[in-house]
């Protein structure tokens, strides 16, 4: 263990100097391959780097390890965090490719340094829609050798990792929070489960909380450490628009799925869609889109049945067809059905529990109730 701290300790050393940032340290590696050859180098050939004045030179040398990096490091190695830099061969290739990646990140689980990763995002109040396409699309993609990416937020995030890792997939979690302060909480059954087939990662010391400036740092290596972004379902002012717009910024492809015209909960997507992002439907359209850097045959694209039209178990029964015409991918109220229908709304709950029971519809809170996904 000495061996490793001691290899690692520059590493902490650089990064905590003031005045060093992520591009910065990028540009010094660059230059020097090392933060030991770094501290070796001297103020005056440390000046030369862009960015790199001679009073931050002469900080560089002077500069002393915290015992708060000793803490971290420590605490890293009782909970069997490992410590992925830059120079690992295990960092993924793509966020090296980034001018200001993160000198090293922490990981819970194992990180690979392969290059064939997805990150699927969207809203944390998600419908029932967008959380069936979620889980659907992350399990076909996960089955052609595709690891997805995705922040462990409530909503379509939890759906996304739930999805591959009940196709048998690799799925990472990027946190905005240390690797000991999973957030939110509720997930931690989930964090154990993506651990064990997969990894949770960070770049913030182990004990951070999630503090809202640390998503937007978070959704950089979301996007980042991806060949693209698929957004399930957004809003026009959420958050995954963000990992969007930066997965762009990246050179990394964008991808929406559509939803209702309808539901607001579709208006960031469609926004995406006006802008020029792929359309969705199936986990195809991705690897069709991604083939040139993907080893993915060119015949038996998969199809994805979340996307499809409802399945032929149609009921026998013409009331159930009359009701299963009216419903939507998104939960309607009972009395809304009941008017759309033309019914009573004593018959409408019967004829929708029937439908339940067979599979083809799902009730949500406050009697509302819309198409199953499942």
């Amino acid at each position: 263990m000495d061996l490793l701290v001691n290899d690692l300790l520059p590493w902490f050393r650089l990064k905590h100097v003031s005045g060093i940032g992520n591009l910065l340290f990028k540009r010094l590696m660059d230059r020097f391959g090392s933060p030991q050859a770094v501290f070796a180098a001297g103020p005056d050939a440390l000046s030369s780097i862009e960015g790199v004045s001679h009073k931050l030179a002469l900080d560089i040398s002077a500069s002393k390890i915290a015992d708060e990096v000793k803490k971290d490091l420590e605490l890293a190695f009782e909970n069997n965090v490992k410590i992925v830099t830059m120079s690992d061969p295990n960092y993924p290739p793509l966020l090296l490719q980034l001018p200001d990646p993160p000198p090293f990140l922490y990981v819970s689980g194992l990180l690979a340094g392969a290059s064939s990763n997805i990150a699927v995002v969207g809203s944390r109040n998600a419908t029932q829609y967008g959380l069936g396409v979620a889980e659907r699309l992350c399990r076909d993609l996960s089955a052609h050798n595709l690891t997805i990416v995705s922040g462990m937020a409530k909503g379509i995030d939890t759906a996304a990792h739930l999805g591959a890792l009940n196709g048998n997939g690799r799925t990472y979690a990027v946190l905005g929070s240390g690797l000991l302060r999973i957030y939110p909480a509720s997930n931690q059954a989930l964090a154990d489960r993506i651990k064990l087939q997969g990894a949770l990662v960070s770049e913030f010391p182990l004990m951070t909380e999630p503090e809202p400036f640390n998503f937007p740092l978070r959704n950089r290596i979301i996007s980042g450490i991806s060949l693209g972004t698929i957004v399930v379902e957004a809003t026009k002012n959420s958050g995954s628009l963000i990992t969007a717009r930066l997965a762009a910024e990246q050179g990394r492809e964008v991808f929406a799925v559509p939803g209702s015209i309808r539901s607001f909960k579709s208006t960031g997507t469609h926004g995406l869609l006006k802008q020029g992002a792929k359309l969705v439907e199936q986990a195809a359209d991705v690897l069709e889109e991604l083939s040139q850097r993907l080893a993915v045959p060119a015949g038996n694209r998969p199809t994805d049945p979340a996307l499809q039209a409802l399945p032929e178990q149609v009921p026998a029964s013409a009331e159930q067809r009359r009701v299963l015409k009216v419903l939507e991918p998104y939960p309607l109220h009972i009395d809304e059905i009941a008017l759309r229908a033309n019914m009573e709304s004593g018959k409408i709950a019967g004829i929708l529990l029937q439908l339940e029971l067979l599979g083809l519809v799902h009730q949500s809170p406050g009697k509302r109730f819309c198409i199953s996904e499942d």
